[in-house]
Order: C-alpha cells, then sequence, then structure tokens
C-alpha cells in the first residue's frame, strides 16, 4: 500500500483538509480518509485534485503546430486547414505515431492530464493499404501512452466518405478509409491491451464520413458500456451540408437516428439551435469541448450557458494541441462566453459559486464518461490519477482552499502543476517528466525526418 498525505485535497463534495489518499500496487484509489493525522515519513503535499481528462486527441497533428498560421489567398477557415493537415499527414509512419504521441502525452501529463482520449484515424499506409497488422497504428498510440504513463481511451475511427451522401474518398483521405469491418476488426485487435490503463471505444468520424446505417452496425458489434465519440456540427459549412442532404441539422438528424446516453461523446457540437441544446443536455451524452482548436480554426462557441442551465454534462479536449493545458482550455471555454454574453462568472451554479471548481469538477465528471474508465475523482475504486499543485509559487503562496482552483485557472501563464500521478505512478516530479529527455529527443529526430520529406 501507498499514500500520500494532502493538507488540501479536492473531493467529490469539496475541499477537505488532511487526507490520506492509499492506492494498492495496481494503481486503484483503496481509501480516501479526510481528518487524519501525518505519520512518521509519509509523504506530505500541500494542494491535491484529480488529474483532468482530455476527452479528444488527435495526436499526430502536435507536430503540425504552428506551421499553418501563414494566411493563404482568399479567406481561410477550418476546411484550408484540413487540407494543409492531409498533406501534413501523407508521410507519416507508425514510428513517427508513436514518437509524436509519447511527446504530446508526456506534455499533457505535465499540465494537469493525466487521461487522454485517442481519436485514432491514421489507420492506412500513405499508399492507402492496410497495414500488415491492422491495428499497428493505433497499437504505437498505445505503446506512447505506456511510455510516457497516461491513462489512454484508444478510439478507432469509422471514416468512408468525404461528405453527406456517401460521396466518395478523396485520395488524401486514403490513409483514414475504413468500414464498420476495418473498425470491427481494429477493436477485435486492440483488446488484450485493455486494462486499467487502456480502454478501447469507437469513434464514427462524423456524419459526413460515416452513414447512420454503418453506426449502427458498429454499435450492434461493440459492447455496451464502451464509449462512443463523433464530430459533430463543428462548422456552419456542415450544418448546412446535412440539412441539404437530410432536411435536418447535424445533431437532431443524429438524435432522431441513434439511441444518445452517457456513453457518447459529441465533439465540438459548436452549432445548436435550442431544441438540440436541449436535447443534447437531456440524453446525458457529453459535450466535448475544445476551445483553443475551435478558436484556432475560427469554429465559434458552444452555447454553454443554456446547456448548463438544462443539466447538460461537458469536458474538455486539446484536439489539434496548439495547446497541452487543461487550464488554458478551462480558462478559454469559460472567456469564450464572457466575450459572447459580456459578463462575467458564467460557468458557475447555485451551488457552487467559484467557477474554477465548477469547470476543473465539471470536466472531471464529463471527462471521465467520454473515457469510460474508472477516473474523474479521488475515491476508493478508481484509478489514483492527482496533481500536486507548487505551493511555493506566489499564485499559490499560503492560500485558501476555496481559492486554489479561481487561481490556479485563471491568474497567470506559469504551469503550476508541480508533480503528477497517474495509475498510481509518479510520472511528473518538480515540473519534470520522468522521461522527458528521451521523449523528447526522438521526438526531435521525428521532425527532422517530416521536415526533410516535405522539402
Amino acid at each position: 500500500m501507498s499514500t500520500l498525505f494532502a493538507r488540501n485535497a479536492l473531493l467529490p463534495d469539496g475541499w477537505q483538509r488532511d487526507v490520506r489518499i492509499q492506492w494498492d500496487a495496481g494503481g486503484d484509489i483503496v481509501a480516501v480518509t479526510p481528518g487524519s493525522e501525518l505519520a512518521d515519513g509519509e509523504h506530505e503535499a500541500q494542494y491535491v485534485l484529480p488529474g483532468m481528462v482530455n476527452l479528444h486527441s488527435h495526436a499526430f497533428q502536435r507536430a503540425l503546430g504552428g506551421l499553418t498560421e501563414t494566411a493563404g489567398d482568399g479567406p481561410d477557415s477550418f476546411w484550408t486547414w484540413r487540407d494543409l493537415m492531409y498533406r501534413f499527414a501523407h508521410n507519416i509512419t507508425p514510428e513517427h505515431i508513436e514518437a509524436i504521441a509519447a511527446q504530446l502525452f508526456s506534455e499533457c501529463l505535465r499540465h494537469g492530464y493525466t487521461s487522454i482520449c485517442e481519436f485514432h484515424y491514421v489507420q492506412r499506409d500513405p499508399q492507402g493499404q492496410m497495414y500488415g497488422r491492422p491495428a499497428e497504428t493505433a497499437e504505437r498510440i498505445v505503446a506512447a501512452a505506456h511510455a510516457a504513463g497516461i491513462g489512454v481511451t484508444v478510439l478507432p475511427v469509422l471514416y468512408s466518405y468525404a461528405g453527406f451522401g456517401a460521396q466518395p474518398l478523396r485520395p488524401e483521405q486514403e490513409r483514414f478509409r475504413t468500414d464498420a469491418a476495418d473498425v470491427l476488426r481494429i477493436i477485435e485487435a486492440l483488446e488484450p491491451l485493455r486494462d486499467g490503463q487502456v480502454e478501447i471505444g469507437v469513434a464514427p468520424h462524423s456524419l459526413r464520413a460515416a452513414s447512420i446505417g454503418q453506426v449502427r452496425e458498429v454499435l450492434a458489434a461493440l459492447p455496451k458500456e464502451r464509449p462512443v465519440h463523433i464530430h459533430i456540427a463543428e462548422q456552419q459549412g456542415e450544418v448546412q451540408q446535412s440539412l441539404a442532404a437530410t432536411g435536418a441539422r447535424p445533431v437532431r438528424y443524429l438524435m432522431d437516428n441513434v439511441e444518445l446516453d452517457a456513453r457518447w461523446c459529441l465533439v465540438h457540437a459548436t452549432h445548436l439551435d435550442e431544441a438540440e441544446t436541449a436535447g443534447l443536455a437531456a440524453c446525458g451524452a457529453v459535450a466535448g469541448l475544445c476551445p483553443t482548436t475551435e478558436a484556432n480554426l475560427g469554429d465559434g462557441l458552444f452555447p454553454l450557458a443554456p446547456f448548463l442551465a438544462a443539466g447538460g454534462r461537458f469536458g474538455v479536449g486539446s484536439d489539434s494541441h496548439i495547446s497541452q493545458s487543461a487550464v488554458e482550455e478551462l480558462r478559454w471555454l469559460e472567456y469564450g462566453q464572457r466575450l459572447l454574453h459580456q459578463r462575467r462568472n458564467v460557468a458557475a451554479s447555485s451551488t457552487q459559486r467559484s467557477v474554477g471548481d465548477f469547470l476543473w469538477q465539471g470536466a472531471l465528471q464529463g471527462g471521465a464518461l467520454a473515457a469510460g474508465r474508472p477516473v474523474g475523482a479521488l475515491a476508493p475504486g478508481l484509478r489514483a490519477d492527482l496533481l500536486v499543485l507548487d505551493e511555493g509559487h506566489p499564485n499559490l503562496d499560503g492560500i485558501a482552499a476555496a481559492d486554489v482552483l479561481g487561481s490556479f485557472v485563471f491568474c497567470g501563464n506559469d504551469n503550476l502543476v508541480k508533480d503528477v500521478m497517474a495509475g498510481g505512478r509518479w510520472v511528473v516530479r518538480n515540473h519534470t517528466h520522468v522521461a522527458q529527455a528521451a521523449i523528447a529527443q526522438r521526438y526531435k529526430q521525428t521532425l527532422t525526418e517530416l521536415r526533410r520529406l516535405r522539402s
């Protein structure tokens, strides 16, 4: 049995004093005891909180960061960015994918994420052929997660079409091509990798790229408890295409044709009407919000205030990884709403006035559902995923526990995450990942190779 004594720990019912957290050799929490006394030789921390879940990731896009910030000849949008991303993805090998993912995962851990959901759609080789091992690239994601120490939910992507109406894929999309049988074959190959740190779900890419019939076929074969993610209503153009092809907005069309529940994560869901907002909240599915990527791509702002008022669940993800910080996603989730509504402190409730606490706890709960793993709180039976904040930093020095998350999320740009545990294993100590140098060196070599191929 291993223990950590927290002078202040964020538990499901709020901050508690003098909390002993105990976990077993398998990485599961076995006891959380407030009001304890520090034992001789026991490791002590001042501020401890659950690690955040990153519910939406395309790991390979980490290597694209900063390379798409030059204006084109005409107006730039998600669609022009997508074309650049396709060209970048063409030459990536499985070895590159593993190196990029390990770098990303180590960065996410250092900035407060202890779990990640990988929406994984690079399945084929550059010629569009399936690898000899159908789960080759997905297995590389799991290997990278093990190397970095992060918990991972791998979501093999169903990606058959270039647009509504079963439009044929473009040549640059052939690396992503899968039908229902392909995806189920990949999931079957990944099954032996499932353990306390690894879960396997599925992700129909979008209603543009997968038909409702295909989605139903995959769901019928998938165990009922597994997570299901889908991109939806990210851009106005997608909404218009859905209306033209189906007569309905995309979220409405999905709700009318598939039974949504708490195992679903609707990623982005940016452009909802009032009925869709209420319907999404009522069905219990999680809204997977990625504010830094949505801002970078010019997508728009999710209707957070009415969604929360209707009891909706949400989580955050870093998506294209222009940021790897949980704090930055939550900060800009709130700030986008402040700009939209021209008022402050939008993400709060009658029972939780602290915006930082509301956002952190809400994103933990939604993220845990989206991950399909026992995470999201410091509680017995869940994974030992936790953060130790830097109590010596001026932003936290001597602060009351009730003000910690307000300062953590909304004050300054220093990374206040000092130590990180994932699955009972210390993976970050004193702001440094335990394998940071080796992972970074491999990543640099990968970037050198990819730049050479692009030149």
